[in-house]
């Protein structure tokens, strides 16, 4: 049951602003906007159950959750095969305990979803899809560490560090992002490899001085101070947005996708990348630690700038709405039946329970 009702709008972000407008300086990259929250009135609907208030944006019928199960299956089939137990053992122990720990697999259904929307196989976008979890298993297994956010627990289970100590954690995460790289290079076919370059490019960019390295400095240096809305954009942007906006693109440019569709699914993922750290923000004071499987309420006392702590839960969650439904519009452009997978893969970010 869902009831109408009005929420603050903020669409006229320069992140909801389409930035395809010039193909010919740089036809797959363009430059994270930032956020200016400056709220409208639109229309919305409460979703029961949700943290949010989503936008009322229909969706077309697909079986999401067989199609999740089946593909999460392949995945992980795929990683078991790509780190084999082999000396030295520990080091590959810790690499195998933290990659195959679970997940939700987001990252690599998100990179399997747009190849095939695109045109391309899935076949094509597992070594890619496997890097990026292996990678984001990298930013798990490093950030659990003391030293950085001094997390026991991940995926319900202790911390790498917790169990083999910190400097095979620090040499776990290491190996698997060099693996990560070395994966898909080696792996792809079918492939032309220019296609190949500009995904390993799209990947290097998300885990660098421009990515995930910046954000989580950004975060540590701003812990116990005032922090605000635009810094936390910059943080969470770089920390969580940018991977999974790697993810969906490196998909569509293996597959094959033009310039316009690899744009248009790079709009898509910066909304559902700030959709997911956004709605993480929210989970974090509205769950407990048995439900997230991580310790909750964590940010909070470490004095971490947070989306409710800056807006008030019920903006963070009306802002939540508001990036679904932008990322949503966002596949308008393409027919509906393919791009079903990334309409449920982003009611599924907005809607999680951990």
């Amino acid at each position: 049951m869902a009831v109408s009702a009005t929420i603050p709008s903020y669409g006229n972000s320069t992140l909801f602003r389409n930035p395809i407008n010039d193909f010919k300086k740089s036809p797959y990259r363009a430059p994270i906007f930032s956020f200016k929250l400056f709220p409208k009135k639109i229309k919305a609907r409460h979703a029961q159950n949700s943290v949010f208030e989503s936008t009322d944006i229909p969706l077309p019928t697909f079986p999401f959750e067989e199609y999740m199960i089946r593909k999460a299956e392949q995945v992980n089939k795929a990683l078991d095969e790509a780190v084999v137990l082999q000396p030295p053992e520990k080091i590959h122990k810790a690499m195998r305990y933290s990659l195959l720990a679970g997940g939700k697999r987001v990252r690599p259904l998100l990179c399997i979803a747009s190849c095939e929307l695109v045109g391309g196989d899935e076949s094509w976008a597992m070594p890619a899809a496997c890097a990026l979890e292996m990678i984001h298993t990298m930013s798990l297994i490093h950030d659990d560490l003391p030293f950085l956010d001094n997390d026991e627990r991940r995926r319900s289970k202790p911390a790498s560090h917790e169990v083999f100590g910190e400097s095979t954690a620090i040499l776990a995460g290491d190996a698997l992002l060099s693996l990560a790289l070395e994966h898909v290079a080696v792996n792809i076919a079918g492939v032309s490899p220019d296609r190949v370059v500009r995904a390993i490019a799209e990947m290097c960019s998300a885990i660098g001085v421009e990515g995930l390295v910046a954000g989580e400095f950004v975060d540590i240096a701003s812990e116990g101070k005032d922090v605000s809305l635009k810094e936390l954009e910059y943080i969470h942007v770089h920390k969580t947005a940018k991977l999974l906006e790697a993810a969906v693109v490196c998909g569509a440019v293996i597959g094959g996708g033009s310039a316009i569709e690899v744009e248009r699914v790079r709009n898509y993922a910066r909304c559902i990348g700030l959709l997911f750290q956004v709605v993480d923000d929210i989970l974090d004071v509205t769950k407990s630690s048995e439900e997230l499987g991580k310790t909750a309420g964590k940010d909070l006392a470490s004095g971490k700038a947070t989306y409710p702590k800056l807006m008030g839960i019920e903006n963070a969650k009306s802002f939540a709405g508001e990036l679904l439904g932008q990322a949503i519009e966002e596949l308008a452009y393409f027919e509906a039946s393919k791009a079903a997978p990334l309409y449920f893969l982003a009611n599924y970010i907005a809607s999680r329970q951990n």
